[in-house]
């Protein structure tokens, strides 16, 4: 008896503690009082204890110039884009790793990869069989980044690999500290139904009732990942429930779209004086102060706009 009792008391305490895991669930022993010592970094030249940058504190720069072109009727986007990096490190660097988000989409370039959602129910065995025909037997579903080429500034083709949703660039020469990467990188992707992916955080919306389509996509172009004093490059894999802090750096971005589509994006516009016209300029204007919503483009100039549909394409406008 006890002995029982004892078993009893160390279950009991088990318990407790995973309880306390719960609730702090970055701890190492469970204790929801503890210091920070173990978890915090520790204080150094680039960061202080208090968490502001310290003397000697750096960040990497990735400047962008991204033209691109959505094919509506296809539900497809073709980009290319230059790339400037500059290595603000006191590290020389060899190789760059960039994200390829869409590629969470794919079953082939993503097949396979653990993620949130439940096992397959069943044994072992058919958790096996599931593997090799996500793998090899089912076909390509067309999703995820199709990259058609990577050069430098000059013209010449660079080595990469891709490993599921990251890619990595090999240097043709060591990045130095204070140094800048010009680079290309052309691709294509088809867009995925953002409503039929969970925890999908891009893709289109389709409304049957005016055959329109609305596209909210986010993480549409490879981009570089960041590189830190505290962890070096950040690879780890995207599994569309999460999203990754990105280098800081300027976008010039030229997107064509069908006529009666409006675009907006997130970030601060510098020329919008240079694509909304005078009118669409004054409500742009005006809804910056006001409390009520503004709109940019009204649904009477949109209909207008998709009467004239069978134009040539025209670069959208911001709104």
């Amino acid at each position: 008896m006890k002995l029982l009792f004892t078993g009893l008391l160390l279950a009991t305490t088990t318990l407790a503690f995973a309880q306390d895991i719960q609730n702090n669930p970055g701890s190492n022993h469970g204790n929801k009082f503890e210091q920070l010592g173990t978890i915090l970094t520790t204080p150094n030249e680039q960061r202080t204890a208090s968490g502001a940058p310290g003397n000697k504190y750096w960040q990497q720069r990735a400047d962008y110039n991204i033209k691109c072109e959505l094919d509506e009727k296809a539900l497809k986007l073709t980009g290319s884009e230059t790339i400037t990096y500059f290595n603000n490190s006191p590290d020389p660097l060899t190789y760059i790793w960039l994200q390829l988000d869409e590629n969470e989409h794919s079953n082939k370039n993503n097949a396979g990869y653990p993620n949130s959602s439940l096992m397959p129910k069943g044994n072992f065995v058919a958790t096996l069989d599931f593997a090799e025909s996500n793998n090899n037997a089912s076909p390509d579903n067309g999703y995820g980044d199709k990259i058609t080429k990577i050069t430098d500034a000059l013209g010449k083709n660079l080595k990469y690999t891709i490993n599921k949703t990251m890619m990595r660039v090999e240097l043709p020469a060591t990045l130095k500290p204070g140094q800048q990467f010009v680079f290309n990188v052309n691709w294509t992707y088809k867009i995925p139904d953002r409503l039929a992916y969970a925890g999908s955080r891009g893709g289109y919306e389709y409304f049957p009732a005016d055959g329109n389509y609305l596209f909210t996509m986010a993480q549409w172009y490879p981009r570089l990942c960041v590189y830190s004093d505290f962890r070096g490059w950040q690879n780890h894999q995207f599994t569309g429930t999460g999203e990754f802090a990105l280098t800081f750096g300027n976008f010039k971005v030229q997107i064509t779209v069908p006529a009666d589509h409006a675009v907006g994006g997130t970030g601060e516009c510098i020329n919008y004086s240079a694509v909304l016209s005078p009118e669409r300029m004054a409500r742009y204007q005006k809804a910056a102060t006001s409390t009520v919503p503004v709109e940019i483009v009204t649904l009477a100039e949109a209909k207008k706009l998709k009467l004239h549909h069978h134009q040539p394409k025209n670069p959208g406008v911001p709104g």
